[in-house]
């Protein structure tokens, strides 16, 4: 997909970026993130901690927690609350990210972790007060609490926002060496559902939190069905200006490919990189104030690692 600005606004218009209006773009992502929140909170309080399912995760350990401390605090009988619970790992991990690995849209990831950590709450307090939505059935649990937790996970993507969690202490751990991301991941949600099988004690609990995981994965997947990450290549007048931007504000990598116009014989330096998805939108929305005659074009990337930085 090829992007082009022709024309750069003598005036940049509050109201407008793009031509598209500043409040509509507004509305439609909180929108879509309190959504995505609505979702994920719901899978949580609905489906995963009434069923004793521990999916991976902050929440998963907040859900295992829950349920060791039920009966010590004489304030929270019923365990200690899962929402307020995942704000201790969540603020932590999210400083962390900041620190360590740079925090783009991070009013938005605050405000989803924020929102469904209340929301939450809300449910397990004041709606399921404990109890399976569906008694007697953990499968049915686990399969619509996974499902319904994509579906939120994918709304928040789609506004460039994330709910922290323990991807940002996998993205922290693989940082600078030749492990993929996507390996802590694994090894770390496998910690959490082990964790969820020493506090529950009963077999079951890493089973149906297996069935969890899968749904989500495969649901994200059906919603999000092009490649998580993406190949870019930006054609400026200004690359060096860009590459501060790139490098030193969006913490991205990326190469500089050198070629020649076939029109008018120019040289110039191309900027290619490899983001992920939800990197995109915030990448060409800062290139283009920084160069609105830039040219952006976007394609599936066949290689889910990195290109080392140049």
């Amino acid at each position: 997909m090829l992007f082009r600005n022709d024309r750069a606004p003598k005036r940049r218009n509050p109201f407008s970026e793009n031509g598209t209006p500043q409040v509509k773009r507004i509305a439609t992502d909180a929108s879509l993130l309190i959504l995505g929140a609505i979702f994920q909170s719901a899978a949580y309080g609905l489906f995963n901690a009434p069923a004793g399912i521990v999916p991976g995760g902050v929440y998963g350990i907040s859900i295992a927690i829950n349920h060791l401390t039920k009966g010590i605090f004489e304030a929270f009988p019923n365990g200690l609350p899962i929402g307020t619970v995942s704000l201790f790992f969540n603020i932590p991990l999210f400083l962390l990210a900041a620190r360590s690995l740079g925090v783009r849209s991070g009013v938005k990831t605050v405000a989803t972790f924020v929102l469904i950590a209340l929301m939450t709450d809300f449910i397990t307090r004041y709606i399921t007060k404990g109890q399976p939505v569906v008694v007697g059935d953990p499968l049915l649990s686990a399969v619509y609490g996974g499902a319904t937790l994509g579906l939120g996970v994918f709304l928040t993507f789609r506004v460039g926002s994330t709910s922290a969690g323990t991807d940002v202490l996998a993205r922290v751990l693989s940082k600078g060496t030749n492990n993929k991301t996507s390996n802590y991941i694994i090894l770390i949600d496998s910690l959490v559902v082990l964790f969820g099988l020493l506090v529950f004690r009963d077999i079951k609990v890493p089973l149906y939190s297996l069935i969890t995981i899968f749904c989500y994965g495969k649901v994200l997947d059906l919603l999000s069905p092009e490649n998580p990450n993406k190949a870019i290549f930006i054609v400026s007048e200004q690359p060096e200006k860009l590459r501060d931007l790139i490098v030193t504000e969006l913490q991205l990598r990326a190469t500089y490919l050198h070629g020649r116009g076939m029109y008018m014989g120019k040289e110039r330096d191309i900027i290619f990189m490899i983001a992920q998805r939800k990197e995109v939108p915030q990448l060409k929305k800062k290139v283009l104030e920084q160069d609105p005659k830039a040219f952006i074009a976007t394609m599936n990337a066949t290689n889910d690692t990195l290109p080392p930085l140049i």
